[in-house]
């Protein structure tokens, strides 16, 4: 995709199937606002030129297909993902998966490692409208369980850092520790989110001129 107008009509497209804003946003890489006002404009709706309200842009696309239509060069990101992770030591034995684009990365990362899989499905997949803490997210159980694990977390993009920090909490509460995250790229630029390390492949930063 190589311009707003193509964002618009995937936008279109994915909800003429029947996904949730929340599942758009995560097909796109883009924020839950993001979506919102990609599917306003796909129905002919003016919903404010695409900013936050300040005049500023509000969202960054990232679009990583060339790498996640083939199985070789998700490889080879998923090894470079890993080798993110080794310093943090030997011990952890499990890598969750956050749904759904993060779930062959982890695949992947997973055997580079030699851990256990997991997959978590975050509540913005349920999110439509209103407060996304309405809905809930969960674990796959065809997967390896969370509790009393070291864990590490893998996604493909931090957008606003909600989906990681909902992932962390949840496997917090189900008894497992994690140990860090990695994604192939931060939005935001985190060096931590409550307290577990985040790494990332690529940095994006926004530079704005008054």
């Amino acid at each position: 995709m190589k311009s707003v107008d193509d964002l618009i009509d995937s936008a279109a497209e994915l909800a003429g199937h029947g996904l949730s804003k929340g599942e758009i946003a995560d097909e796109l890489n883009v924020s839950r606002e993001t979506a919102s006002w990609l599917v306003e404009r796909a129905g002919g709706n003016d919903a404010g030129g695409g900013t936050d309200g300040t005049g500023s842009t509000a969202d960054i696309h990232v679009d990583w297909s060339a790498i996640g239509r083939d199985s070789a060069r998700l490889a080879y990101a998923a090894r470079s993902m890993a080798d993110l992770l080794v310093k943090e030591g030997e011990a952890v034995d499990l890598t969750v998966g956050i749904e759904k684009a993060g779930a062959p990365l982890a695949t992947a990362v997973a055997n580079e490692l030699d851990t256990d899989l997991g997959t978590y499905a975050p509540a913005k997949h349920q999110w439509d409208e209103g407060d996304i803490a309405d809905h809930g997210g969960g674990f796959s159980r065809n997967f390896a369980a969370i509790r009393d694990r070291d864990c590490y977390v893998v996604d493909d993009i931090i957008t606003s850092g909600t989906t990681m920090r909902e992932s962390i909490d949840a496997i917090r509460e189900h008894g497992g520790n994690p140990v860090a995250c990695v994604v192939l790229v931060d939005k935001v630029g985190y060096d931590d989110i409550d307290g577990v390390p985040v790494y990332s492949l690529i940095d994006v930063v926004s530079v704005d001129h008054e």
